[in-house]
């Protein structure tokens, strides 16, 4: 009977988790189990007939991770793997009248067209095996996707295609993608036949996020694991009731769910259990799923400093360096300085130059609370991952932050990577697209999300395809670097033309003819013009600040006609400087 015809009778059982079983029942690792179909033939089939004894309707392949990256180039092994893999397979079904599916899990660090054409290259080895169904799993992104289906259908007739996603319980992939928005995307291809969620939640949380889904008219698979691991003799290890698995699964089937199996954990009996809730489940009245009602109480908190930019008015943004110390004493008060010169928002790096610094988020609350003072604290994509980030945005949320500067980060400098090693699970565009995805399925409202534009970039035309990109990832505004070149400025120029956001023009007031110097020597992204340097020679102080606050107003006043706002930053916490320089552009500009 094909899967098709299995469908229209109701739910279809796959199994559950080779590698893990194997491990459950050798006391070895899984991570290798793919090579049991060369050395350890008959094992594999007594699983595959383990599960087709528990009431499976389906089994997949052992090959979940067959595939020239992690078999280091070696085509033939891989081949010989996703042979074998399917003569076991088919073997062990055919008394059964089962369909086998080609398993086809991710393929990590490949990108774009690299990840199509390996999976056109496995699916090519399945073909060659006579292989019609499909199945790609444990997905945290759909690129490949849509080019493999196509393929496949191009080369087999009538082929079923499965394309599953691996999310945590709160529906984001480890790539800080929404798993509904990656279930729609796939299903849009109108390749996949389908759709759905397996591995990392348990059947609990899985059966959670698919009813808080809108995946009305599709055909939706879920193969949760079973239950969480825990470590025990240094070996992972599922310790869940079959029976409570067996009972949520059917919970499944009957809210909609068309295809069911098990994934990490899942052993024949989970299996035997979701057979028997099942039939169970078919004698009851089934409630398609739908959208969860929307209960959450909005939390909106105007942000002023984005009204008034998104009215027109020019605004003002001043960076604070936070402190290298506990002591709060100079930025607090530098903070109040700033409040006095009526700056709209006060900017906070996230551990600039790699190098330790009080939490940017933390300081941004306290500001915020405290002060009643807007912040735009800077989040890099260096030091967190998934989970973090998400963590430490519902905490600014909460604290009334709804503005966030999105970076890459500044790497860690070279002599403390042998010590401290940088986490870069995101890039900036990818962790837009995450904060623009919890604006839209988990907050009450969005963040205001800024990027940074690097107008001193020796290939700008790079910086504004970036740029761009980000802007379709949810980015509303940039602040620029400093603009104290002549190729600084008409890049900016450049920039007003092509991008849609708001930009806010970058100056930083140089306060000697070393720190001049020392900006346009060391400090990455940063370029001072010689002329610049040149009026510095010689001066004392104040001299300096007096020049520094000509210098900055005469810049704003060139670049006003192409930004909607200033970004000033702060030389040494000299924040009186900066209240000058305010004053000074006020002056000019009645629009500030």
């Amino acid at each position: 009977m094909s899967i098709k015809e299995m469908l229209s009778q109701g739910p279809v059982l796959f199994d559950g988790a080779i590698g893990t079983y194997v491990s459950k029942i050798t006391d070895q690792s899984n991570m290798d189990c793919e090579m049991a179909n060369l050395n350890k033939r008959e094992l594999v089939k007594d699983i595959h007939k383990q599960y087709l004894e528990a009431g499976c309707q389906a089994i997949k392949t052992n090959t979940f991770n067959t595939n020239r990256v992690l078999y280091h180039g070696d085509e033939a092994q891989v081949r010989m793997v996703i042979q074998a893999g399917c003569r076991i397979a088919k073997e062990a079904a055919e008394p059964y009248g089962a369909e086998v599916f080609a398993d086809i899990g991710p393929v990590n660090g490949l990108y774009g067209d690299l990840t199509a054409a390996e999976y056109v290259f496995l699916a090519d080895l399945f073909i060659k095996e006579g292989m019609q169904n499909f199945v790609f799993e444990t997905l945290s992104s759909a690129e490949g996707l849509e080019e493999a289906a196509k393929h496949i259908r191009e080369k087999v007739k009538d082929p079923y295609i499965i394309a599953m996603f691996a999310a945590q319980p709160d529906g984001y992939t480890v790539q800080g993608t929404y798993a509904e928005d990656l279930i729609k995307e796939a299903w849009a291809t109108g390749q996949i036949d389908a759709v759905g969620l397996n591995c990392i939640a348990g059947a609990r949380d899985m059966l959670e996020l698919y009813q808080n889904m809108d995946l009305e008219g599709m055909t939706v698979s879920m193969m949760p694991s079973a239950g969480y691991p825990v470590v025990v003799d240094n070996r992972i290890v599922f310790d869940s009731d079959p029976e409570y698995f067996g009972s949520k699964m059917a919970e499944m089937g009957s809210s909609g769910v068309k295809i069911v199996g098990g994934c990490c954990g899942t052993t024949p009996e989970h299996m035997k259990q979701t057979k028997k809730y099942l039939q169970v489940a078919a004698t009851k009245i089934s409630y398609p799923a739908r959208k969860a009602e929307e209960t959450r109480k909005t939390q909106e908190k105007e942000s002023r400093f984005w009204n008034k930019l998104s009215k027109g008015q020019k605004v003002i943004a001043v960076e604070l360096d936070p402190p290298k110390d506990a002591d709060l004493t100079k930025f607090m008060r530098g903070a109040y300085d700033l409040k006095d010169s009526g700056v709209d928002i006060v900017t906070i790096a996230d551990c600039p130059v790699g190098r330790v610094r009080m939490d940017s988020s933390l300081l941004a609350c306290k500001l915020e609370r405290e002060a009643g003072l807007e912040a735009l604290p800077h989040m890099t994509c260096r030091d967190r991952n998934v989970n973090a980030t998400k963590a430490l945005l519902l905490g600014l949320y909460a604290e009334g932050v709804r503005n966030v500067l999105l970076v890459t980060g500044d790497p860690i400098p070279s002599a403390e990577r042998d010590e401290v090693k940088s986490v870069y699970q995101f890039n900036s565009r990818k962790l837009a697209a995450y904060v623009t995805s919890l604006g839209s399925n988990v907050l009450p409202s969005p963040f205001h999300i800024f990027g940074a534009l690097n107008v001193n970039a020796h290939n700008f035309d790079i910086q504004l395809e970036l740029a761009k990109d980000k802007e379709k990832k949810g980015v509303s505004g940039f602040l620029t670097q400093p603009v104290l070149t002549e190729e600084a400025m008409q890049n900016l120029k450049k920039a007003r033309k092509v991008l849609r956001g708001y930009i806010l023009g970058g100056m930083i007031p140089p306060v000697s003819a070393k720190n001049a110097r020392f900006m346009d020597s060391e400090i990455n992204g940063i370029k001072v013009s010689p002329d610049i340097i040149e009026r510095y020679e010689g001066l004392e102080r104040e001299e300096a600040e007096d020049l520094a606050v000509e210098l900055i107003t005469d810049i704003a006043g060139q670049i006003a006609p192409y930004v909607d706002g200033y970004y000033l930053v702060t030389p040494f916490m000299r924040t009186s400087l900066i209240g000058r320089i305010i004053e000074k552009m006020r002056e000019a500009d009645d629009n500030l």
